[in-house]
């Protein structure tokens, strides 16, 4: 590729980001903003421009499918060399290359988990610890050991932190994490947060690895930047040593996870700390509708004194964003069911759905409820793709059949015949287990009918090559099935459509989220969750826990904000008194129906100026017209009707009437992009004409708004 190939297509502020691949930078990315695309072209463009060599690069963020997705994105630009890593990963792969010379001997073996040394440590101690005693414990020794504690300094800074956990006082949890560090020595292992640690030891003790290592990687960018804990940067600056030929990215507005010693710190001060470093902001919203970005900006924008940026959207309109009230979790359960049938029933596939809550624990009635309908769904966060039992059956017989690949049949073809061993077949099964053990196995077909696409040449060791990729990455492909997930591991992830659920104070934000700081951690991962939808966006909450329970919940202080934008959510009055001038705005906000006189606080009633209960004063013959125009031109467009206008808005078309384009214009929806293109046309239905006549006046208007 050359130099310029590398800019096309791009916005801009990414241009910006990729065109100047030399000194230090920082790059202010809101969500669905491109970022990826940006730093990779980045890479791409000093590549090719020749202002550095790929292999002097490395790519660094956190976590092993979006190091994948890097390293995919900088292949297809002609970089198969660039190294995209994790911390852990780049920080294992140089330990293990130097430990040998600089402590001799083979390095320790990491611990998958700690809960075995940890409950080891508890018995020592004779410590009574349950299970969930051990993840807290073990949670708690990660941030100590990232904030760079050792077992002496922990109950000072512990204290100062306000931390708390197991019951244990803080002398106790740092005699606990000594005896920890005790049972790992005697078993000659060490856990990750010890591999960023001691690589970070070795760089300080040795000149000479550090000069290897900076010889190594001259260039270094940072995804996720407002993620990096105390040790992270640390180990980072030891990598750069002297020089300032680093790119960070990140958002401020997606800091969830301060709990586990990540800290925005580091974005916030990297322009005061590298003299000369550019600031880029990233603002431009390619993934989500208006309707869905005007909602996440001004939950956002209720946050005090943040200067949050405000995303704006490229997208086209969507559907309405809905507020869902029901009595309790389990109504919300079967609510949510239904709202997944209704998307299922529009096309939108299961695999671009996805179910989204605060805490794990609201999982279990929503699981209960979609499989009681029998519908497939997968857990974030549960058994991995590639360790499932179908799917390691299946990669042995792909290896063993890529011995005898005589390139006969077409790969796609090939591939299907050898995983029928393991369970596959033409016809999909009906449900259950079998229609899971199915869709993994179809999903390992689908890789390969990418492959084919990518690369028509491929062949069946190709396959298994980039299997085991995806295997050492953690890149599994896309399960069709409803994705549950909770707010922090759908972090990175986006679908279709999203369902929000438990949107009630104590759950968003969490009851015992205490202090300003952690109620607004709260509100960024709220923000986190509604970004994640692209089109479909619907929030849920229940008044009350149990079925015939009182119902004590409120709606989340979080949607008080979207008073106007969000169907469902009531305007909040203002807590002081005195609050005189908040008052007035409040007032000046409110819409009365214009037939009973009753306040509207509903964005469709609002928008047609009638609250639902009264009846319509539309004329039916021209509601009809208006909907038969809509459909004509929307099939005649490929768009669902909703992005000509919603229901709401052609309502309140039929209910005023406009004879003019001024009049037209003061109806909620009409804004001037619709106005210029459908206007006269809209008009036109209005005064009689024929409906066919004014599809060809839209879609003539469309047609030279696109050009």
């Amino acid at each position: 590729m050359t130099p310029d190939e590398v800019l096309e297509g791009l916005d801009p502020e990414q241009r910006l980001v990729a065109s100047q691949p030399i000194g230090p930078m920082c790059v202010l990315a809101g969500a669905g903003t491109g970022k990826t695309r940006a730093i990779t072209h980045r890479i791409a463009y000093g590549a090719h421009a020749g202002a550095y060599q790929p292999q002097r690069v490395l790519a660094v963020t956190f976590t092993a499918r979006a190091a994948g997705e890097m390293r995919t994105r900088l292949r297809g630009l002609g970089l198969p060399t660039v190294q995209a890593r994790t911390f852990h990963a780049a920080a294992l792969k140089q330990l293990g290359f130097f430990w040998p010379k600089v402590i001799g001997g083979a390095p320790p073996e990491v611990l998958k988990h700690k809960a075995p040394a940890v409950g080891e440590a508890g018995a020592r101690l004779r410590f009574e610890l349950d299970r969930v005693a051990i993840r807290d414990i073990a949670s708690e020794i990660e941030w100590a050991k990232v904030g760079m504690l050792t077992p002496n300094t922990y109950a000072t800074a512990a204290a100062r932190a306000g931390r708390r956990v197991a019951d244990l006082d803080h002398t106790a949890m740092a005699r606990l994490w000594e005896t920890y560090e005790e049972v790992k020595s005697a078993r000659h292992v060490i856990d990750f947060e010890d591999v960023l640690l001691l690589m970070a030891g070795i760089l300080v003790e040795r000149d000479d690895v550090a000069r290897t290592v900076r010889d190594q990687y001259r260039h270094f960018v940072v995804d996720e930047y407002q993620d990096v804990n105390r040790v992270q940067q640390a180990l980072l600056d030891l990598w750069i040593g002297d020089r300032s030929d680093v790119c960070v990215v990140g958002d401020p507005a997606q800091t969830i996870y301060s709990f586990t010693g990540a800290s925005p710190v580091h974005l916030r001060d990297f322009a005061a700390k590298h003299q000369g470093a550019q600031t880029v902001r990233l603002v431009r919203n390619y993934r989500s509708t208006p309707q869905v970005l005007e909602l996440a900006n001004a939950v956002l924008g209720a946050a005090k004194g943040t200067g949050y940026a405000q995303l704006h959207a490229q997208s086209k309109d969507g559907p309405a964003v809905r507020l869902l009230q029901y009595a309790d979790d389990i109504a919300e359960s079967e609510g949510i069911v239904e709202e997944v049938k209704s998307l299922l029933a529009q096309g939108v596939p299961a695999s671009e759905i996805a179910v989204l809550y605060r805490i794990n624990a609201q999982s279990e009635p929503i699981e209960r409820a979609l499989s009681e309908a029998g519908i497939n769904y997968l857990v974030r966060g549960g058994e991995r793709f590639f360790q499932r039992q179908e799917v390691r059956q299946a990669v042995v017989l792909l290896r063993a059949a890529a011995r005898s690949d005589d390139g006969a049949a077409s790969l796609g073809a090939l591939v299907r015949d050898v995983i029928t061993g393991a369970g596959w077949s033409p016809q999909r099964p009906s449900g259950g287990a079998l229609l899971e053990r199915w869709q993994s196995l179809e999903a390992l077909a689908t890789v390969a009918d990418e492959l084919i696409t990518a690369t028509p040449s491929a062949r069946l060791p190709d396959l298994v090559h980039e299997l085991d990729r995806r295997m050492s990455e953690q890149h599994a492909p896309t399960v069709e099935g409803v994705t549950l997930a909770s707010l922090h591991a759908a972090k990175g992830l986006e679908w279709d459509a999203v369902v929000l659920a438990g949107c009630s104070d104590g759950l968003l934000p969490l009851s015992h989220a205490e202090g300003p700081d952690a109620v607004e951690e709260e509100r960024r991962l709220t923000y986190v969750g509604l970004t994640r939808a692209r089109i479909h966006l619907v929030l849920t909450w229940a008044q009350a826990r149990q079925p015939g329970g009182k119902p004590t919940r409120s709606v989340s202080r979080f949607l008080h904000a979207a008073d106007g934008i969000l169907d469902g959510v009531a305007p909040r009055r203002a807590a002081n008194p005195r609050a005189t001038r908040a008052k007035k705005t409040e007032r000046a906000r409110v819409v009365k129906c214009r037939t009973c006189g009753k306040d509207l606080y509903l964005a469709a009633e609002r928008k047609i100026g009638r609250c639902g209960d009264c009846p319509s004063t539309y004329d039916e013959a021209t509601f009809e017209e208006l909907r038969t125009w809509r459909k004509a031109l929307a099939d005649r467009l490929r768009v669902p009707a909703f992005v000509v206008f919603t229901d709401a808005t052609l309502i309140a078309i039929a209910e005023h009437e406009p004879a003019d384009e001024r009049a037209l214009s003061k109806i909620s929806g009409v804004g001037v992009r619709k106005l210029a293109t459908y206007g006269p046309s809209v008009l036109g239905v209005l005064r009689g004409e024929s409906t066919d006549s004014m599809v060809e006046i839209a879609c003539a208007a469309t047609e030279s708004d696109s050009s």
